[in-house]
This record gives C-alpha cells, structure tokens and sequence, in this order.
C-alpha cells in the first residue's frame, strides 16, 4: 500500500477554477478557495476534475492550475489532479505533466471517443500507471465518458497494483455497494469514494472511505460535519448534515433550460460569488455564467441555508 492510498479518505473536493471576466485562471480567487477547504478541514484536493471544467482547459491552464493549488496546499493534505484525456497515450502525456507540477497522485477515466471493451480498459490503465511514479485514482464517471468501470475489472487493478483507489461518479449506488463488496472480499486494495454527494451518509455506512462533492466549494463545513459524524456513528448527526447540503444542492436545480455544466458548475460559482468566495462567476468559453433570474435564485437558496459571507 502507497503512502498516499494510506492517507485518501474523508472528504476531497474537486475544485472549481476561477476565471476572471477574460477568461484567464483567477490566481488569487483559487488561492483564496483553496484555504477555504484548509481551513474547514478537508481531508485532501482535487484538482482538474468535472468540477474544474478540465475539458474546457488547454494543457498549459492545466499545469498553471494544478502549480497553483500545489504550491498553496504546502503538503498540508494530498492533491490529487485528473489527467482528463480520450485514449492511454494522451493520458500518459498529461499524467507526466501533472507529476512534474508536484502532485501527489494522478487521477484518469477509461477512454472516451475510443471505442474499446473492459480488456483494454484495463490496458489503458496499466499504461498510465506505468507513465508516473505517483499512484493513480480511477474515476468511473459514465454520463461524460460513456462507460461503466465494472466492480471486477477494477478491484483486478487495484490487486495488481494498477491503481490505489476509485472515484465512482456513476450515481449507481447498487454498483458501487457491489464493489465495496468486492473490494472487502478482496482484502481491501482500494479506497473508494463516492462522488454521489446526495447519499454520502448512506454510503459512509455502507463501507466507503470518503466523498469528492463538488457541492463542498460552496460548504466545506458542512461536508467535514458529516463525514466526522459518520466515522464517530453518529448516524442522527450525519443525516441532519445530509439534509441541510440536500437543501443547499437545490441551487443546482434552478437554471432551467441551460446546459448541464452551467447549470452545475454555474451554480456553485454563482454561490461562492455571491459568498465572497470567489471574485467572478465566470465559467469556462463557451459555457455563460448563471445570471438574471437564475442567478438570483441560486442567492435566495444560499441565504436561506444560513451561510457565511467571506471576509473580505
């Protein structure tokens, strides 16, 4: 087991990346995200994910992102960035330049646009891994790459040392209790995290050892409440927490009629602008930011939940 299989659990965020109104990253708006999620606790980054708008990224926005959040976290906890790509090769290239920028684990889906079987799923696995000596995460996230990473196929990986831990973004709760099975069976070669932040509670109980919510850039807090009430089995404390961000992932649901990232991305930047979290709303061309009367919907659901302005 990896140093770092032996630190991935609890709560992970995959950071959102600031634009200014031009469209280039917002250091300053991403450094000041990122001791956000410190200082509520969080338990590790990750970077360059769905969250991140990553397919919207040239390769050199990815490194200066991924440069940034390294050198704000200081190793305080592990940052663990996705090498979003459509075949092994590609992944390998942009696995290598994360590696460089100082990360501490790689994260990477199967192919997409290829179209291949779970055999050379598995291939390109191996390859990647044997592209950096940092350990590698797989992300099983169907509704953007169109496949599904089956429970056999990936604690075989995680057996062989192919890969330390899963991501699983597939909203397949009955799947993903399946390979909790399975990994357990296995003798646990895996850390798993659920990126179904709706159900967090349930899959604390069911086995897994940590959630990525993209919900957490706008309530950090809430999402450490409940992964340390879950770990301590205070299962009434940890529903009351799952409650509360249900009702605050209502901003999600507001932007009728516009794109699934602006309506999701779009969302929590709306809120972490109107928090003071983040300087400008913008999302990545071509996506348009949330604004009119979405935008002051996302504001009157974010007041509702009682959350803080940042200090300016």
């Amino acid at each position: 087991m990896s140093d770092l299989t032996d630190k991935l659990r609890g709560v992970v965020p995959p950071v959102v990346t600031p634009f200014t109104p031009d469209g280039a990253v917002d250091h300053g708006s991403l450094e000041r995200v990122v001791e956000r999620l410190l200082a509520a606790g969080v338990d590790g980054i990750f970077a360059l994910g769905s969250t991140a708008e990553v397919g919207y990224l040239t390769d050199a926005q990815r490194v200066e992102v991924v440069s940034r959040i390294v050198q704000t976290v200081g190793g305080r906890v592990p940052v663990l960035a996705g090498a979003i790509e459509i075949t092994a090769a590609r992944v390998a290239e942009r696995a290598r330049d994360l590696e460089q920028a100082g990360v501490d684990g790689v994260v990477a889906t199967g192919p997409f646009y290829a179209l291949n079987d779970e055999a050379e799923y598995a291939e390109h696995f191996r390859h990647v891994a044997a592209a950096v000596a940092v350990p590698l995460i797989a992300y099983d996230v169907p509704v953007r790459v169109n496949i599904k990473l089956s429970p056999a196929l990936l604690v075989s990986l995680g057996q062989e040392g192919v890969i330390c831990a899963v991501k699983d973004s597939s909203g397949d709760d009955v799947t993903f209790r399946r390979l909790i099975a399975a990994n357990e069976e296995a003798g646990r070669p895996l850390r798993l995290f659920t990126g179904h932040e709706m159900v967090v509670d349930a899959m604390a109980l069911a086995g897994a050892d940590g959630v990525v919510p993209g919900l957490a850039n706008v309530d950090p807090d809430g999402y450490v409440r409940l992964w340390r009430a879950a770990t301590l089995g205070r299962w009434d404390e940890a529903v009351q927490e799952q409650e509360a961000l249900n009702g605050l992932m209502a901003i999600a649901g507001v932007a009728v009629g516009r794109s699934l990232d602006a309506a999701g991305v779009g969302a929590f930047k709306a809120a972490m602008h109107h928090l003071g979290q983040i300087d400008h709303p913008t999302m990545a061309f071509p996506v348009r930011a949330l604004d009119g009367e979405a935008r002051a919907k996302v504001e009157q659901i974010v007041d509702r939940c009682g959350l803080a302005v940042v200090p300016a």
